[in-house]
This record gives C-alpha cells, sequence and structure tokens, in this order.
C-alpha cells in the first residue's frame, strides 16, 4: 500500500496532464470553445426554468438561484460518474505500454470534472448577482463543502473506474443512473413538495445533503449541514483508501481484460 501511495505521487505529473488533457479534450473543434463550461449549464438552468416556471406556474422565491446551484452541483457529479467509469478503458494503449497505477485515471477524471465545476460557479455568481443575494459569512465554508463532496465523487470515481473495466455493461446504465438521480434528489424541485412521511428518503441521499449546504452558504445565508457531509467526507476517505489498497493488489487483473 505505501509502495502504490508512493507511486501515486511520484506521478502527479501524469495526474496534471490527464487533467490538462481532459479538459482540451471536452471541447475540443467547437467554435465556442472554454465558453461551453458556462453556457452548458446556463442553458440548461434555462430550459428548466422556462419548463417549471412558465408553463407550470411552479418555483417559490429565487427560485432561478435555487435551480441553477442545483444543475451545477447535479453536472459535477454526473460528469464525474460518466467520465471515471471510462477513465481506465479509454486510456488501454498506455496501460499496455507502461505501468503506472491505475488509480491515476479515475483520479484525473474526477479532477477535471472538479475543475469544469470551478467555471460553472461563474454563473451561480451571476445568478446571485441577477437576484442581488448578497454572500455571508458563512460562504467561508464553500471550499470546505466542496472539499468533502471532492472526496465523495473521488471514492466513487475509484469504484466505478475498477468495476467498469470488467463490467461494461454498467458504463451502458450510468445514463439512467444520472437520470434517477436528477429527478430523486431536489435539483430542479424544492425540498418543501416532499410530504414529510418520504423526508427520510432525503436526508439519506448524499446529493441532497451537498445540496443543502451549497444551497445554505450560498443563498440562505445560513451554516451548511456540517455533521452530515463531514460523516460523508470521512467515510468517503476511508473508502478510498480502502479502494486504493484493492487497486495495489488487484489493478494487474485489469490489464488481462483491456
Amino acid at each position: 500500500m505505501k509502495q502504490y501511495l508512493r507511486e501515486l505521487i511520484k506521478r502527479k505529473d501524469l495526474v496534471i496532464y490527464l487533467v490538462i488533457s481532459g479538459l482540451k479534450t471536452q471541447n475540443r473543434n467547437t467554435y465556442l470553445g472554454y465558453f461551453w463550461w458556462l453556457l452548458d449549464p446556463l442553458f440548461m438552468a434555462l430550459v428548466y426554468f422556462f419548463m417549471v416556471v412558465v408553463i407550470f406556474n411552479r418555483g417559490g422565491e429565487n427560485y432561478g438561484v435555487h435551480l441553477v446551484i442545483g444543475i451545477v452541483v447535479f453536472r459535477w457529479m454526473s460528469t464525474v460518474i460518466t467520465t471515471s467509469a471510462k477513465s481506465i478503458i479509454s486510456r488501454s494503449s498506455i496501460i499496455d505500454q507502461v505501468y503506472m497505477p491505475k488509480a491515476l485515471f479515475p483520479l484525473g477524471a474526477t479532477m477535471t470534472q472538479t475543475v469544469s465545476f470551478g467555471f460553472a460557479m461563474v454563473i451561480v455568481a451571476l445568478f446571485l448577482i441577477v437576484y442581488q443575494i448578497y454572500p455571508t459569512l458563512y460562504l467561508l465554508w464553500l471550499p470546505y463543502i466542496i472539499l468533502m463532496m471532492f472526496f465523495f465523487l473521488l471514492a466513487l470515481a475509484l469504484f466505478l473506474g475498477y468495476i467498469c473495466s470488467f463490467v461494461r455493461d454498467i458504463d451502458n446504465l450510468l445514463g439512467h443512473l444520472n437520470l434517477v438521480l436528477r429527478y430523486t434528489a431536489p435539483v430542479i424541485w424544492e425540498e418543501r413538495l416532499v410530504p414529510p412521511s418520504y423526508q427520510w428518503a432525503l436526508d439519506y441521499n448524499p446529493l441532497t445533503l451537498f445540496l443543502r449546504s451549497f444551497r445554505n452558504v450560498l443563498m440562505h445565508g445560513q451554516p451548511p449541514e456540517l455533521g452530515p457531509i463531514t460523516a460523508a467526507g470521512l467515510i468517503s476517505i476511508l473508502v478510498i483508501f480502502g479502494l486504493l489498497y484493492y487497486y495495489s493488489l488487484n489493478e494487474h487483473k485489469i490489464i488481462k481484460v483491456l
């Protein structure tokens, strides 16, 4: 395990390369290029805003901010899921030629989408300005929330990157999983719409916990749900080390199936 961690640290330059190449690949051969990091969540938010507010006449006060925060955070999670699942498989030509810790690739995918998420937060800032919602001191908790969610997503990425190398069918199901996550968590709808008898389902959904914390510090001027997100982050760290240990013992099997 220690040797494996040393190998990961030694290859930090490769992680940086994976992140940079991943960012360049996302909008390659498009006219607007990196502007799509901003336009994609903006267009998605406008579509849902039109559907919910204009067509169905729903959505409460400051719904636009509520919506864009949900979309940007969910998009971070969904893109990590889809890219990390293919992160090892897509690098099979490199893996066959040179030895490197396979955990580098899910790590690189997670960091790539985290950088993209950072740019998408510009859209959130614009919506806050438009709705005249001003930051409070609770905004200082934002980096901590992002860090805890990063650990959660990295644990998920390491798991998916490994298992999808062996069971390719899972990759085909992830699009449907993202669809389920979008509508079972308060991404585009508000929690007040959920009957009290079903509130427990939200409380045990990690995405809901992070969404609450993001919305609390960004738009409600309230503290984040420190207990739940800290627990989720700490459990994720334990899972990360457990998965890295599993990688160190079993990743040689990946070469055989690629």
